[in-house]
């Protein structure tokens, strides 16, 4: 049953739509990393759950939570949880954008400096 909750406003397949158009986001821009020898971050994705192994051995877990709406995001710095809200994946405690604490996590973590950017979704 598709339903929409208080905490994000989303349906569930907008919810569904949203969290994987982030990690293909994702894929993509490391595919690209990998292409132009900018870092070598090995992937597995199952389902909604996506590892990125850095250089040097640590690992950023990315993965989804669709009954609480959310993404979730571990790394060395630890755990974090994203929820959609005005527009974005917002950190439920700090309100810090998606995108913008996965690049500094991973750019800590990779030694350089990297940047994902969100993908271009319509409303």
């Amino acid at each position: 049953m598709d339903h929409t909750t208080a905490s994000t406003g989303l349906s569930d397949a907008e919810y569904t739509r949203r969290a994987h158009a982030a990690l293909a986001a994702i894929e993509t821009t490391i595919d690209r990393w990998l292409e132009d020898d900018v870092i070598d971050i090995d992937t597995h994705r199952t389902g909604g759950l996506l590892e990125l192994s850095f250089p040097g051995g640590s690992k950023i877990i990315l993965n989804t939570q669709p009954p609480l709406q959310e993404l979730w995001m571990a790394a060395r710095a630890g755990g974090f949880h994203y929820r959609w809200t005005d527009g974005a994946w917002r950190d439920s405690r700090g309100g810090d954008e998606f995108f913008a604490a996965l690049s500094a996590q991973a750019s800590a973590q990779g030694g350089c400096t990297l940047a994902f950017t969100p993908p271009v979704t319509t409303a």
